[in-house]
């Protein structure tokens, strides 16, 4: 399976942040938010990475990750010239689309707890059917909402309905089989002139082609495009340093524990960064929990 890092937008609810940089660059408390949906791909196995971005923001993502080879990745770049729905990042990909395909928001933050070998396993398993990832949440009206059967097939898709049909919010991660190339290119632009991930997924609906996985109760998932969850997804992500030793977006310490690159590797990519920074700092003591 290959990935996809969609980092476009214009981050509007940012602003005036967002006014010289891209959302995807701004801090997650001690690294750009982009790190987190890369190593959110990396810890489900994905070595091979397009990230498509804004034709402001792409050289800078480039800049940071260049051809991803440090980690033991295979990264690429694209241009979305507008943001003219998450959808189009199929179309725009159509060439890098030979294998199945997962898709990730670049403000997407997740924190998987039992889920998390499941999510491994279909990454490999993915052939003809798509799958959705589904969060409950407080306030369903708010976001794509799904009902399922029992075994998680997928019953019906309702874009903030204003009467809930369930508490299951569709979040910013997606699995699709190669054919999700041909579907994207069948979209009709919606009435805000999108191509609308919805309007994708329910082209398997139909088809009884989707299925979900529910992240667990005690799964964290955040959206870090306001200033208030990115405050949120900061303070998360230093508890979860400081409480769990969790690694969250620690990219160069998952291409080590994942085995993508040697602990010679490893040490090189820490001690190239200024000594006394913190995330060199963090970096260190992760590894050293984790017994590497």
């Amino acid at each position: 399976m290959k990935g996809i890092i969609l980092a476009g937008g214009s981050g509007s609810r940012l602003a005036p942040m967002t006014k010289v940089t891209s959302k995807q660059l701004l801090p997650v408390y001690d690294k750009p938010m982009v790190y987190y949906p890369l190593a959110t791909l990396m810890d489900l196995g994905i070595r091979e990475i397009l990230v498509i971005s804004t034709p402001r923001d792409l050289p800078s993502i480039e800049s940071l990750f260049g051809d991803g080879s440090r980690y033991g990745l295979k990264l690429s770049y694209k241009v979305q010239e507008k943001p003219n729905g998450i959808a189009e990042c199929f179309v725009i990909a159509d060439d890098f689309i030979d294998e199945p395909v997962a898709l990730i928001l670049g403000d997407n933050i997740f924190v998987f707890r039992e889920e998390l070998a499941a999510l491994r396993k279909l990454a490999q398993e993915v052939e003809s059917e798509a799958s959705i990832l589904l969060k409950p949440v407080a306030d369903p009206e708010r976001f794509g909402v799904a009902e399922c059967d029992e075994s998680g097939k997928v019953l019906r898709l309702v874009e903030k309905p204003k009467i809930p049909i369930s508490n299951l919010a569709s979040v910013g991660l997606y699995f699709y089989p190669q054919n999700v190339r041909e579907k994207a290119r069948s979209l009709e632009p919606s009435p805000r002139g999108e191509l609308e991930i919805t309007d994708l997924n329910n082209l398997y609906l139909i088809e009884g082609r989707l299925n979900s996985i529910r992240m667990a109760d005690d799964s964290l998932w955040l959206d870090a495009g306001t200033p208030d969850s990115l405050l949120k997804a900061a303070i998360l992500v230093e508890q979860e340093y400081r409480k769990n030793r969790n690694p969250l977006g620690n990219i160069e310490l998952l291409a080590y524990m994942r085995g993508l690159i040697d602990k010679t590797h490893f040490e090189n990519l820490v001690t190239a960064m200024k000594p006394g920074t913190p995330y060199r700092e963090h970096l260190r003591v992760l590894a050293s929990v984790k017994g590497h």
